[in-house]
């Protein structure tokens, strides 16, 4: 199956204004994000106070750090050489590893000023964050960036705003798809096993999941920074960091539960 992908990136031009269709799906990840943690809160009795509160700095920290990690990471270079375009957001340009680094950074800051244990809050506040990643994933698809690689077959997206003619993996549609099964699996999980689980289970679930997902879909997306002649993608070498600290965390958990069955 071959499909077209001729779409604009702005759906509405109002004036000197063009709404995109990268920031409209943006907006929606958020706020679904920030309404599924609410209602985990509801659910547990936690504070929505705490919640309205440390939102304010995970959204502070996701758009500050998926910004420099995009230009640390990916393009450092040529922004170090143009540091005014670091502040260019509406130019594009931001990594998901380098937001994930963020929302840990604005988290533990909240967690320090307001005197609240960090294990307190982030197996419930991580739930949606699948959903922003999903939208994210479908806004680089209206905007025909963060493609995958040639198909070679009569399977695949002709992405035509590019000027090509050819077939490409739909690796967007891939990371899509791939959050919002993660997505579905930790609702599921954290409705029938939260009370049973130790604390930061969830996060570390999400990242195991996301990560692992994301190092797989890596070898089909186009790879723009590292040499052909390395088999690993900058993706994959960031996603190897996180797969590897949740691997740690699930072998000492499950190493502490063997031993207290064995007594």
């Amino acid at each position: 199956m071959i499909y077209v992908n001729d779409f604009s990136p702005v759906l509405l031009e109002l004036g000197p204004l063009d709404v995109r269709w990268y920031g409209l799906l943006f907006a929606v990840g958020v706020i679904l994000n920030y309404l599924i943690a609410r209602w985990a809160f509801k659910r547990e009795g936690y504070k929505i106070e705490d919640l309205d509160s440390v939102a304010v700095y995970l959204f502070l920290g996701m758009i500050i750090g998926a910004r420099l990690g995009h230009v640390f990471f990916y393009n450092a270079e040529y922004f170090l050489k143009n540091p005014l375009e670091i502040l260019m957001l509406w130019k594009g340009g931001l990594a998901s590893h380098g937001a994930v680094i963020g929302l840990f950074v604005a988290y533990f800051l909240w967690c320090r000023i307001h005197k609240v244990k960090f294990a307190k809050y982030p197996d419930v506040l991580v739930l949606g964050f699948p959903l922003v990643a999903m939208f994210v994933r479908i806004g680089n698809f209206f905007n025909s960036e963060i493609v995958g690689e040639p198909t070679d077959g009569d399977f695949g997206v002709v992405f035509a705003k590019l000027g090509e003619n050819f077939t490409r993996h739909p690796a967007q549609l891939y990371e899509a798809l791939l959050s919002f099964g993660v997505f579905v699996i930790l609702i599921i999980l954290y409705k029938k096993y939260y009370k049973k689980t130790p604390r930061l289970f969830f996060l570390f679930l999400l990242m195991l999941l996301y990560f692992t997902g994301r190092f797989f879909i890596e070898f089909v997306k186009a790879r723009h920074i590292v040499p052909k002649d390395i088999p690993l993608s900058m993706g994959q070498f960031l996603s190897i960091i996180p797969v590897a600290a949740c691997i740690l965390y699930f072998a000492f958990f499950f190493r502490k539960r063997k031993n207290r069955k064995q007594k």
